[in-house]
């Protein structure tokens, strides 16, 4: 009676191990799955949207006493057409709720001024890539096209003002000093190229800086349709450069065309504020190529109105 009573239970036994062993193993299971679905939960979260959800209305951006200075001509006109010159002309868009435009025009004894202004709100399609980088990426495109010099904080060391003079002088201590020392060399023509390198300075990158520079000058008056005069880059205080204090970066550019329809110069400034690109386009022709628009009059009052948009964008 003992043995047949041995086996329920032995094989009772067997069987609440099996169920353990088998309880076991699965929840091992549902924990791998588990991690599994938490693991790319945590690694793809998706960035922020940017600050801004909309745009400001262009033409009602400006205010009355910037107008008045940016397009003196207005003044001279008679009170209806006054008006309709400062409500500006709307840019074609479509969707208003991405990209805003607004255009105005004046003219004066002086000549020709315009102004247009351009609002686009940055949308990021890339998961992994915010509005606002995005937004900068695209400025930094727009700064490069210009050719616009980085700040000085971000330009490397020795490519800093003032600190190539030193190491130039050197290469051509070096240069004089080699051209001495192996007199033979020059017959051979290579007396030509020690007089290049000093600029330059030695080795092979040097060379393929100045010829990308020479090429980024030689492309600007088909980018234009003139010819730019170096005289809007003679002055450091009004070149194309970055400006300080304007959203979170800005550059404005100066260009001086001649064509022979007249000169014209051009003041363009483009700042980012978080997702949004603002781009200011302001412009003075005349007929007469003797009458040159002075530069830093028409930067200071596109500065002005730049101040004023980014205020539009903190309030």
């Amino acid at each position: 009676m003992q043995r047949r009573a041995y086996g329920p239970v032995a094989v009772l036994a067997a069987a609440l191990l099996a169920g353990t062993a088998g309880c076991s193993g699965s929840s091992g299971d549902d924990g791998a799955d588990d991690s599994k679905h938490g693991g790319p939960a945590t690694s793809t979260q998706a960035v922020e949207p940017g600050k801004y959800r909309s745009l400001p209305e262009p033409c009602g951006a400006v205010g009355d006493g910037t107008l008045r200075a940016l397009l003196p001509g207005v003044q001279q006109l008679e009170e209806s057409e006054r008006e309709e010159a400062y409500a500006g002309q709307p840019a074609i868009t479509y969707d208003t709720d991405r990209r805003v435009g607004c255009r105005w025009t004046s003219e004066s004894p002086e000549g020709t001024r315009h102004l247009d202004i351009d609002f686009e709100r940055v949308v990021s399609y890339d998961p992994a890539l915010s509005d606002e980088d995005r937004a900068q990426e695209l400025y930094d495109q727009q700064a490069a096209a210009a050719d616009i010099p980085a700040p000085v904080e971000e330009q490397p060391e020795e490519e800093q003002p003032g600190s190539g003079e030193p190491s130039a002088s050197a290469s051509e201590s070096r240069a004089e000093a080699e051209g001495k020392a192996g007199g033979g060399e020059a017959a051979d023509g290579s007396g030509a190229g020690s007089g290049t390198e000093p600029k330059g300075g030695s080795g092979t990158g040097s060379t393929d800086r100045t010829e990308g520079a020479g090429g980024a000058d030689d492309a600007k008056p088909e980018k234009t349709g003139g010819s730019p005069s170096p005289e809007a880059t003679a002055d450091p205080d009004t070149a194309p450069r970055p400006l300080d204090e304007l959203g979170d970066v800005a550059y404005i550019d100066d260009q001086l065309v001649t064509a022979d329809s007249g000169v014209h110069r051009d003041i363009t400034i483009v700042f980012r504020t978080s997702n949004v690109l603002v781009t200011i386009a302001y412009d003075q022709w005349s007929t007469r190529h003797s009458d040159i628009p002075g530069s830093e009059d028409l930067q200071s009052r596109a500065q002005r109105l730049a101040l004023e948009l980014s205020g539009r964008f903190d309030e």
